[in-house]
């Protein structure tokens, strides 16, 4: 049984790392991105309000977001344990999961936050390429296509989300820093954080985080 929350600035490879940590232990992997999708696309009574909020251009409000945290942590596929990734994202969310994990008489086992360089996190997402129309994804730096500007897969120009670009991804490590950075603190006070180099290959970064576990 584990209970795991991956923290870290976008572009820091945490949900890479709970991919594979995921299927390794046999444990779910839950985003709030993907939960939010499931919600939406099934009509269920949170995602018909969270995608009100979608279409009005406005945030998914935390009420919405814990309730399908909560949600998901009940379904029966969770009973081994779970990495949240992203999530939560600010201490008030933290907060909130705590009170939902201690109604199950549970509570977290570790939170781990992948550290990388502001610069290195910019190479990584400003070089991220992806095919609008199967979904695939390269860098230009790390993981070219072998057809230059176009997909391998199926041929189509390869595009840079607009996310992606330099202006929006500053503003989005701003957000992290001013939101998300603070839990680092509040979980090092609860004693169950740890810190990890992310600045290293997939690999080497699983290995570090396995030894983690292993520790704790």
């Amino acid at each position: 049984m584990m209970r795991l929350v991956f923290l870290g600035a976008p572009g820091v490879g945490k949900g890479t790392q709970a991919d594979k940590a995921a299927a390794q232990f046999g444990i779910c992997k839950i985003s709030t991105g993907d939960l939010l999708r499931e919600a939406v696309r099934n009509k269920t009574s949170l995602g018909i309000e969270a995608k009100g909020h979608m279409d009005r251009g406005g945030l998914v409000p935390d009420s919405v977001v814990i309730g399908l945290v909560r949600e998901k942590l009940a379904d029966s596929s969770n009973a081994s344990g779970f990495i949240l990734d992203g999530f939560p994202r600010t201490v008030p969310q933290a907060d909130a999961l705590a009170n939902v994990l201690n109604e199950r008489g549970e509570s977290l086992d570790r939170v781990i936050s992948f550290e990388v360089p502001r610069e290195e996190i910019v190479k990584r997402l400003s070089g991220r390429r992806s095919c609008p129309k199967c979904q695939a994804t390269y860098h230009m730096d790390f993981a070219p296509s072998k057809m230059g500007n176009v997909c391998e897969r199926c041929g189509e120009a390869l595009m840079q989300r607009s996310d992606d670009q330099r202006e929006a991804i500053e503003m989005r490590l701003r957000v992290y820093e001013e939101q998300t950075a603070p839990l680092i603190s509040f979980y090092e006070n609860q004693r169950v954080l740890s810190r990890l180099n992310g600045d290293e290959s997939v690999d080497v970064v699983y290995e570090s985080l396995i030894r983690t576990l292993a520790a704790h």
